[in-house]
């Protein structure tokens, strides 16, 4: 690991935040590759120190805006953080135990999938030719649909595996099942995923990396200082602009951040 400078990493933190308030998503889906590619950490140590920097309620000011608009589902947001807790820690002995090669690939196939889900390039492409605007096509309903608490806890759980082993928050799994299987709209989605993040949820995970000296507390101090005003103008940014727009231009952010960890670049 290179030694990082201060302000270098606090833009880290503040770009990271900002994508963290307009998608839900933790911001570790930029920290880890910034961290690899600007400052040299390896893969784990990233992965580490980003859920360090997250561990942190960087997402305090977001979470504010998003529940003054109505936008925040507290109750679901409380199960799927138990199951996030859980699932972390089995998610960071998972990554431990695979060769850093092996886990930059399943990391860039993993961000595919998910660009492909928020990216909705068919319909995209259906709009086009019918030359309908996404604001046109922007329902935005107030209200989520109510789920089994087991079926939360389950959500929770497998996005904290994903978060434990690829440090991204695990946020980048639970927007997509509550729009796709509760009937979310893409803002309290978001609401909802940043308040289930907003707790403790990577603990069992950060004390695995740092047992194994993969963690750098100094870096992930930083890093979280610039997440937390970041993530308040994502917010701001995200709840003036329509669902799909937010949707779209995050699918292809996570096109190209795959596309670099399958090639290794």
């Amino acid at each position: 690991m290179q030694d990082a400078s201060g302000i270098g990493l606090l833009i880290v933190g503040l770009v990271a935040g900002v994508l963290a308030g307009m998608f839900g998503i933790g911001g570790g889906v930029v920290v880890v590759p910034a961290l690899t590619a600007l400052f040299s950490f390896s893969l784990q140590a990233a992965v580490g120190t980003s859920l360090a920097a997250l561990l942190m309620p960087v997402g305090i000011f977001a979470v504010l805006a998003y529940h003054r608009a109505g936008k925040l589902r507290l109750q679901t947001a409380l199960l799927v953080a138990v199951g996030l807790m859980i699932g972390g820690l089995g998610g960071g002995r998972i990554a431990l135990g695979l060769p850093t090669a092996t886990l930059q690939q399943l990391y860039g196939l993993f961000l595919l999938y998910a660009a492909w889900r928020f990216a909705e390039p068919r319909r995209w492409l259906a709009e086009y030719r019918a030359g309908i605007s996404p604001s046109r096509t922007d329902a935005d309903p107030t209200t989520g649909s109510d789920a089994a608490w087991w079926a939360l806890l389950l959500l929770g759980l497998g996005a904290g595996v994903i978060s434990g082993m690829f440090g991204v928050g695990g946020g980048i799994v639970i927007v997509p099942a509550l729009v796709g299987l509760l009937n979310f709209d893409q803002k309290s989605a978001v609401g909802t995923s940043l308040g289930a993040l907003l707790l403790p949820v990577g603990l069992g995970a950060v004390l695995e990396y740092n047992a194994a000296g993969l963690l750098d507390l100094r870096v992930a101090g930083l890093v979280a200082v610039g997440l937390l005003f970041g993530a308040l103008g994502g917010a701001r940014i995200a709840l003036g602009l329509p669902a799909q727009t937010i949707k779209r231009l995050y699918g292809i952010f996570l096109l190209l951040m795959g596309l670099r960890f399958l090639l290794q670049l």
